[in-house]
């Protein structure tokens, strides 16, 4: 059983990397107009893997260093995060920022689920249910069947699968993984991926002003990985996990102030529903800690 300091020093961890991500999802949906997702991803991964490589260098850290199981584990979790991030990618231009936000809200209540299914982990059947009402709120957001039904919204859905993958394969690492040679992999991946692609897919000129988005998202996706690794390594799943809903609260604003994007009531609603249910899970660990 983990700490109590473990968990909060997890969820601290969890709100600052997914902050980053919103705000690297806000600057890929500024870029995603101008230029195909694979050469998106291809020029991201390039500078971000560069950074990360030097920066584990300048710690002292290596690939080689990781175990065989450890380095097998990592690469399963970087060919998740290229999937997941061609899977977002390709949705974000076709959907509102606080639409596909708050689908990604489920992303604690799968990683709870997985982790009862594939890690042995104990979720009560309080939790249980409210992982079963969360699940309903992502169909209240998506609205299949209705006039408000995105098709897009089911590969968005497809990114949640793949990052809930992510992040199992994470928390199987062992103790002794280091985070850089983890994080660093995961976006060789995405580059390898995005590179073998893009000479089919073409090459989109570049202004000023995409080279400046981009450079946003390089910085805040730099810090969002190392980060992120460390979050799901700390603490205890269950709890950890529901404060990605930081990314949320920062969607919303973004998406008001630079898209001129209000959520809809159906929206606000299911990602009400979503986030009530991370809530209460973390109210149930506090109760069963105490």
């Amino acid at each position: 059983m983990r700490g109590a300091s473990d968990n909060i020093r997890g969820a601290m961890l969890m709100t600052a990397a997914y902050g980053l991500f919103a705000v690297n999802d806000s600057f890929l949906k500024g870029l995603g107009t101008d230029l195909s997702v694979w050469q998106i991803l291809f020029l991201r991964g390039v500078a971000v893997s560069v950074a990360m490589l030097a920066f584990m260098w300048w710690r002292g850290g290596r690939i080689r260093s990781l175990s065989r199981r450890d380095l097998a584990l990592a690469t399963g979790r970087a060919l998740a995060e290229a999937a997941a991030a061609v899977l977002f990618l390709s949705a974000l231009p076709h959907m509102p920022f606080a639409n596909i936000s708050a689908l990604q809200q489920a992303l604690p209540l799968t990683v709870t689920l997985a982790g009862v299914l594939f890690l042995r982990e104990h979720v009560g059947w309080r939790r249980g249910l409210a992982i079963g009402i969360g699940l309903f709120g992502v169909l209240v957001v998506v609205r299949p069947g209705t006039g408000g039904f995105n098709a897009w919204s089911l590969v968005a859905l497809g990114s949640v699968a793949c990052v809930t993958a992510r992040d199992i394969f994470a928390r199987m690492l062992s103790p002794e993984a280091a985070t850089l040679p983890v994080a660093a992999l995961s976006a060789m991946g995405i580059t390898i991926v995005s590179g073998a692609v893009l000479p089919f897919a073409g090459w989109d000129a570049m202004g000023a002003a995409d080279s400046a988005l981009l450079t946003g998202a390089v910085l805040a996706i730099f810090g969002a990985y190392i980060v992120s690794v460390s979050a799901m390594r700390v603490g205890e799943l269950g709890f950890v996990a529901p404060f990605r809903y930081a990314s949320l609260l920062v969607a919303v604003v973004v998406g008001f102030l630079f898209f001129a994007e209000t959520p809809d009531w159906p929206t606000v609603t299911g990602a009400a529903i979503i986030v009530g249910s991370g809530l209460y899970t973390i109210w149930r660990e506090q109760r069963l800690a105490a």
